[in-house]
Formats: structure tokens, sequence, C-alpha cells
């Protein structure tokens, strides 16, 4: 694994990370975080959790989410 795309643990869960040199910014996987603060037992359960959260956010008219498809990040 690169050393820009690191797992980062919290607690006892991984986190995929990614560094973008340019930005100077780290980039973290939001259904790993989701995961970790729902505490889901798995990766398809946090998978849902956020699904569920963005059609709740956009049915609540909130913009934030944008109307793509989730980008893929090494596993």
């Amino acid at each position: 694994m690169a050393q820009n795309e690191l797992i980062q643990l919290f607690g006892e869960q991984k986190v995929r990370t990614k560094w973008d040199e340019e930005k100077q910014k780290w980039f973290f996987s939001i259904v790993d975080v989701c995961g970790v603060l729902t505490d889901s037992k798995d990766y398809l359960t946090a998978r849902k959790y956020w699904n569920k959260l963005k059609q709740r956010l956009k049915d609540e008219g909130n913009e934030t989410v944008t109307n793509c498809h989730q980008l893929k990040m090494k596993a």
C-alpha cells in the first residue's frame, strides 16, 4: 500500500484514508467512518447506513449530498 493510502485505526476498527499531496489534506472513507460511529458489525451494514442517511438528507432538501455513485477506495 502506498504511503499516501493508509489504513488508520480508530480503536479496533479500520478506516481507509487517502492523502492528497496537492491539497495537503487527508480524505477518509465515509462508509468506514459511519461504521465506526454506529459500531456496525461489518462493511455491508455501514454501507447500508450511509445509503439510508444520504436518502434522508436528500429528502430533507440537504444539498451537501451529490448525485454521484460511491467512489472506490482500495480495501
